[in-house]
């Protein structure tokens, strides 16, 4: 860029000029060496990817670099809102321009940007709304996704949907950045198959000289609970020490500033006023998302001339999207709160894990971009080596019910066609479209419906979106509006207490409750300009009950004949937005209509048997009373209202069950897994196959009892199959349960007017799998007896089912075969002999009777004949007749 190219704003409809130079605004910026590469990226390929570490200068220069080439605006995609309007006050800043002028920014609910705003920054919600409004982005010429390494769904899905906007518009530069060494995926992704990949701009590191240490606190960092007090404790002591001896260890006269990062909101709280105690004289401030606009000012602005050190207590939002001046010493929890998707309960929330070792080396680099720094670890060095390398994608782990959507309205179901850094999980996708399908936001092929285009407009998850415009039909736009904005935002209320919540941000006590108002008004409008539009398209699968445009509303907005009490109107917009939430007490523990029982945390709550739970989360111990979750929000609410609600949940159908050899069944009225009703009724046929079918997947051919008739057929069939194959039938326990209609139906049938299983006789139904007509041959090929020599038919026992080498027996007295020559068959083969003594004991077993007669026989005889003198043992026993009698005394 030139040194006269001049930057430009409006002020009151004139045009001031103010001429800057980028070499001037990027003097002791490492990132200011990277421009001309930058440039000449641009110029030739329209695209590149920049690679340089926090703190380099690349989020100050890069977009003034990309305006000096391009005529249009360039749009800078922050991951978060105090990140936006940080960088774009800094931009300010440093180019001598107001606010709003040469550089603004837009995030939800504030903007402050002009027509003639050169560089603007927002959040990847407000990009993302403009591209489904219009694609084209008329008036942007050039797009900067910055912190691309944190993988948030929303950037992930600009990656593809700007690479897409990019093969159709080949003006449009788009530029990632990247303060990790993820770069190269990105630069492929923004390629082309023509040219490949884009050029990586990478910009070293300028750290100064770094000490690191390690001080791990003496127990667990969490417990049941979240982060433990005692470990938070321990990092507020850490904190205190270092920035004590920061002026020591680092050679300074004066104590420098330090930051601390802690995973959230509550902890941040804590020790920071933990702080505040032990380091009374530091300033110790907060920075989270949560903070009024003019409090994170006061943070990422820098301290003032005169002003006292500052302890800064962080979220990772300093992590490396945002830079705080002046910081020389580094406290480190190791701790980060992430999205998390447990699909197996259908919850979806902020949980505490471990960062990324990529997150810890920024956190710790934070101490050295000034000069020499102090980082301390709160965790051991085996601890360091156990953490994930890099951070997990959002999109691998989050709930994609906003993101689907997304997608859908973009005209890529499921991502599909999209160059996504990392695909979308199908089970994840699968469940995410079942959601808006029963919003009515997609049709059955995953493609965007009206509606569903209307809620991807509103800044809230497609659920809350729903909520606030079916909520306005029947309690009002205003409550419909305080409710969405609440539980849109990160707000945790005390004692899971959400009308506790709402009615602390009304009195402007609860932590931000300015934003919330302002997103109030703005939910507000957006409700009622759609209420106000044709609504054809408002009744859809899985909506409430006469929640269409033409609903019958009072003058106020309140629905005919529902509560109109605050807390009443609350739980209903909780269920409107998550009718799988709706809560039933059972015992001292609720059960989600979902099937997740939860506990809820002490607090007003407890007396109400109906609850609307607007979050629940994972948790154990004690506070989670053995259930394995625990409510986080929720309100009361009147069965009718939930049930008008969760009205797509609703079920009455007849239920039958097979137990103690019965079929028995009820008429059970439901609430998704909440039992509303149950009475008992007659099993019809039909509920009585189902309930036999499921105690046959379960228990199997047990829940019958085989007579010995049956059990002898099914042995007999059994060999057949075994030795002949079709059309002899398996009869197999998998077999016959696959089978079941095809030989039980009638008498299943009869368990429906009150028999007993115990009593059927499956003798009778064992041969209906008979084939036609070998079943004839039956009793030829498999008889149930064999005759013996002595006149007797002697039973046959044929092997178990399922005995692959099982041989067809014939237990008889050795008398009674004298004479037999030939070993009989059956079903073609040898029948096994057990020979036994006139007691009835195993002399010997053969299946070849001329060989036991010609060699055995004689030393058997030698044995026995003194034994039983009054059985006959003849020398020959080939031609002696056989008996099964002795003989007469004399």
């Amino acid at each position: 860029m030139g040194a006269g190219r001049p930057w430009h704003t409006v002020t009151d409809g004139l045009v001031e000029w103010v001429s800057a130079d980028l070499r001037r605004i990027g003097e002791g910026l490492p990132f200011a060496a990277s421009l001309t590469d930058l440039r000449e990226a641009v110029r030739e390929r329209g695209a590149a990817v920049v690679q340089a570490p926090p703190g380099t200068g690349k989020t100050t220069l890069a977009p003034p670099a990309l305006a000096d080439l391009v005529t249009g605006r360039v749009v800078v995609v922050q991951p978060r809102r105090v990140a936006a309007r940080a960088a774009a006050r800094r931009l300010a800043t440093v180019t001598g321009t107001r606010l709003g002028g040469f550089a603004g920014f837009t995030v939800r609910g504030e903007r402050a940007v002009a027509a003639s705003t050169r560089v603007e920054f927002c959040t990847p919600g407000v990009l993302l709304r403009r591209l489904l409004s219009d694609p084209d982005l008329p008036g942007t010429d050039a797009v900067v996704l910055d912190e691309v390494h944190e993988r948030s769904l929303e950037t992930d899905l600009l990656v593809g949907m700007l690479a897409e906007v990019r093969s159709l518009r080949e003006d449009l530069v788009l530029v990632a950045m990247s303060a990790t060494l993820d770069a190269p995926r990105f630069a492929a992704l923004l390629g082309d198959a023509e040219l490949g990949s884009v050029p990586v701009i990478a910009c070293p590191s300028a750290l100064h000289p770094l000490e690191l240490r390690w001080v791990p606190p003496p127990g667990p960092r969490t417990d049941a609970r979240g982060v433990a007090d005692v470990f938070l404790d321990h990092v507020a002591g850490v904190a205190a020490d270092a920035f004590a001896a920061g002026t020591t260890t680092l050679g300074l006269t004066t104590p420098p500033d330090a930051l601390v990062f802690l995973p959230g909101v509550r902890e941040v709280d804590r020790v920071a006023r933990r702080l505040r105690h032990l380091v009374p004289t530091a300033e110790v401030l907060e920075l989270h998302g949560r903070l009024d606009p003019r409090s994170q000012d006061r943070v990422t602005g820098g301290p003032g001339p005169g002003d006292p050190p500052r302890i800064v207590v962080s979220t990772a939002l300093a992590e490396s999207s945002l830079t705080v001046p002046g910081v020389r010493v580094v406290v480190d929890a190791g701790l980060a709160r992430v999205p998390r998707r447990d699909a197996a309960r259908d919850m979806s929330g902020l949980v505490t894990v471990a960062t990324s070792r990529d997150a810890a080396i920024q956190r710790a680099g934070r101490a050295a971009r000034q000069g020499p720094g102090l980082a301390v670890r709160c965790y051991d060095e085996t601890t360091f080596a156990a953490m994930p390398a890099h951070v997990t994608p959002e999109i691998a782990v989050a709930d994609l019910v906003g993101a689907a959507l997304t997608l859908a309205c973009w005209g890529a179901p499921r991502g599909e066609g999209l160059a996504l850094p990392d695909p979308p999980p199908p089970a994840a996708v699968r469940d995410a479209e079942s959601v808006l399908r029963r919003l009515g936001a997609v049709d059955g092929e995953g493609r965007a419906t009206d509606l569903g285009r209307r809620l991807a407009g509103v800044p809230a998850d497609p659920r809350l979106a729903r909520a606030l415009l079916d909520g306005a039909e029947l309690v009002g736009s205003r409550t419909a509006a305080e409710v969405v904005a609440a539980l849109a935002d990160d707000h945790r209320p005390e004692g899971a207490d959400l009308g506790a919540l709402l009615r602390a941000l009304r009195r402007g006590t609860a932590p931000g409750a300015s934003r919330w108002k302002d997103e109030v008004r703005r939910l507000r409008d957006l409700a009622e300009r759609h209420t106000n539009r044709s609504g054809t398209d408002r009744a859809a699968p899985g909506s409430p009950a006469g929640t269409g445009s033409g609903s019958p509303e009072t003058r106020s907005g309140t629905r005919v004949g529902l509560s109109t009490s605050a807390a009443g109107a609350t739980g209903l917009v909780v269920a409107l937005a998550h009718p799988d939430r709706v809560a039933r007490r059972v015992g001292e523990v609720y059960l989600l209509a979902s099937g997740t029982r939860a506990a809820l945390p002490p607090g007003s709550l407890h007396g109400h048997e109906w609850l609307a739970v607007a979050e629940v989360a994972r948790a154990q111990g004690r506070v989670a009373a053995g259930t394995g979750a625990v409510i986080r929000a929720a309100a009361p609410l009147d069965p009718e209202v939930a049930e008008l609600a969760a009205a797509a949940l609703l079920t009455d159908r007849t239920s039958a069950t097979f137990r103690d050899h019965r079929v028995t069944a009820r008429r059970v009225r439901a609430l998704g897994a909440i039992e509303l009703s149950s009475v008992a009724v007659p099993p019809g046929p039909e509920d009585a196959r189902r309930a036999v079918e499921s105690a046959l997947a379960t228990h199997g051919l047990g829940i019958f009892t085989w007579s010995p008739a049956a059990a002898g057929l099914r042995r007999r069939l059994a060999l057949l199959h075994r030795l002949h194959g079709a059309p002899w039938p398996d009869v197999s326990d998998t077999a016959l349960v696959a089978r079941w209609p095809d030989w039980l139906g009638p008498e299943v049938d009869a368990l429906a007017g009150g028999g007993r299983a115990d009593r059927i006789d499956l003798h009778d139904p064992l041969r209906r799998l008979l084939p036609w007509p070998e079943a004839g041959r039956l009793g030829e090929l498999a008889p149930e007896r064999l005759g013996v020599p002595s006149g007797r038919d002697v039973r046959i026992d044929y092997p178990e089912v399922g005995d692959a080498d099982g041989r067809p027996v014939v237990a008889v007295k050795l008398q009674e075969c004298f004479g037999w020559a030939e070993t009989p068959q059956v079903a073609g083969v040898p029948v096994l002999f057990h020979l036994l003594s006139p007691a009835g004991r195993p002399l010997a077993v053969t299946d070849d009777l001329a060989s036991f007669w010609s060699g055995p026989y004689a030393q058997v005889r030698a044995e026995m004949r003194g034994r039983y003198p009054r059985h006959p043992w003849p020398e020959d026993p080939w031609t002696a007749p056989a008996t099964a009698r002795a003989r007469s005394r004399r």
